[in-house]
C-alpha cells in the first residue's frame, strides 16, 4: 500500500481548506458543498484548532435544532484530532480511522500541515493497487511480458 505522501501526490486537487474559529457553520458547510469535501479544518493562522465535519453538522446543528447562521464553527468542531505523517502507510491510516472513528486525517510534516487524507482517498488507493495486481496477474497468466 502507498504512503501518505504518495496518496497526497496522487490527489488531483490536494488543496487544504480551512476556516477561522469564528466562521459561522453555514459558511463552512457552504464551502464544503462548493468544494465537494466532507470536512474543513478550523485554524488560527498556522495552528490547527480542530475539524468541522458533515457528522458534526448533522449531530450538533441539525439534530439539536441550532442555527447554522448564528453558530460559530468553534462551538461544534471536533477538537481532538488524529494526525499522521507523510511516511505512514495507507494501512496505518485505515487502522487509525477505524480505531478512532474518524474519516479525515490531517498530515503533518515536521509539525507543519501539508495535507489531509480522507477515507475516500484511501479507498481509491486500495482500488488502484488491486487493479494493478489484477493486471499483472492477467499478463502473467496470458504470458505477456510487462516492464
Amino acid at each position: 500500500m502507498s504512503t501518505v505522501a504518495q496518496i497526497l501526490k496522487s490527489k488531483p486537487d490536494h488543496a487544504i481548506y480551512s476556516v477561522p474559529p469564528a466562521t459561522k457553520v453555514f459558511e463552512a458547510v457552504k464551502l464544503m458543498a462548493d468544494k465537494n469535501i466532507g470536512a474543513v479544518l478550523v485554524m488560527e493562522g498556522e495552528r490547527i484548532l480542530g475539524i468541522l465535519t458533515e457528522r458534526d453538522y448533522a449531530r450538533k446543528i441539525a439534530v439539536e435544532g441550532r442555527s447554522s447562521h448564528d453558530t460559530p464553527v468553534a462551538d461544534i468542531m471536533t477538537g481532538r484530532l488524529v494526525c499522521v505523517l507523510p511516511a505512514q502507510t495507507g494501512e496505518e491510516c485505515m487502522a487509525l480511522m477505524t480505531e478512532n472513528r474518524v474519516r479525515h486525517l490531517p498530515v503533518l510534516d515536521n509539525g507543519k500541515l501539508v495535507g489531509i487524507v480522507s477515507i475516500g482517498d484511501l479507498v481509491k488507493d486500495v482500488i488502484a493497487e488491486q487493479k494493478f495486481v489484477i493486471e499483472q496477474l492477467e499478463h502473467y497468466i496470458t504470458g505477456e511480458r510487462t516492464l
